[in-house]
């Protein structure tokens, strides 16, 4: 059984970690396997990535049996497995959706947070488990939950190692939509199919905007917006766009 499985639905690739004994802990051989799912998902055909987890869980993080079988060095299995992975996410150039369908702690809370996107299922629940062995957050926990809570939401959670609940994530503006756990994968497909049908180009570049402004100034965000949207004018999609307005219907993207 492979560790990550890739299947493809008009535009949109669905990722599902799969490891579903185990809650979808990481292992080495499901960081390979997610490496090449994600390599797969920069195909040009692809305009949106899709991400869940087989079973009753998303991913909690490391599988600690991997740990007491070869311990090694810490730092150097981040920077091999996790760290890239993360990395490409953030690389792809196109939206990617976390569909949270259970727990999502540690690295797996990370992963999660990593994704442009989330949405649970009101079984769901969210668990910086780092603390709780007295460990620090890793894999860009420390990165995208400040981003998304704030600096001081951010310390008390990953602090704590406080369980949220679905309901709790979607309050404090961890994920942006709870459904019934039995419509999760139907309303995940509906979204993923929604973002795959947008101007693909113009999503990576808003996309790559959002990531820019929070280490730069106000002048070199405005220079950058305008770089990119010169680029923007020059898509196909946006001949399309403004074609659609002035025949005064609805468009149809590419991602060209």
């Amino acid at each position: 059984m492979a560790e990550v499985e890739t299947t493809r639905d008009g535009a949109v690739l669905t990722i599902t970690l799969n490891r579903p004994d185990v809650l979808n802990a990481f292992n080495a051989d499901m960081h390979r396997a997610l490496a090449a799912a994600l390599k797969e998902a920069r195909a040009p055909e692809v305009r949106a990535v899709l991400v869940t987890g087989a079973g009753r869980g998303f991913c909690v993080g490391q599988d600690l049996t991997e740990f007491r079988e070869a311990p090694g060095d810490i730092g150097s299995r981040l920077r091999g497995n996790y760290h890239p992975n993360i990395l490409a996410i953030r690389a792809l150039e196109k939206p990617v959706l976390a569909a949270v369908n259970g727990p999502a702690a540690g690295a797996g809370l990370s992963f999660a947070c990593a994704c442009d996107l989330r949405i649970a299922a009101d079984s769901a629940t969210f668990v910086p488990a780092f603390i709780n062995i007295g460990l620090v957050p890793d894999s860009g926990s420390t990165y995208f939950v400040r981003r998304l809570l704030g600096t001081a939401r951010a310390f008390e959670w990953l602090t704590s190692g406080r369980r949220l609940t679905a309901t709790e994530a979607h309050a404090w503006g961890l994920v942006s939509e709870v459904v019934e756990a039995d419509h999760l994968a139907s309303r995940a497909a509906e979204l993923a199919a929604g973002l795959a049908a947008m101007p693909t180009r113009g999503i990576a570049m808003t996309k790559r905007l959002l990531d820019h402004a929070e280490h730069t100034t106000l002048e070199e965000q405005l220079e950058l917006e305008a770089q990119l949207q010169t680029a923007a004018t020059q898509t196909n999609d946006f001949r399309e766009g403004v074609a659609a307005f002035l025949e005064k219907r609805e468009p149809r993207f590419e991602g060209s």
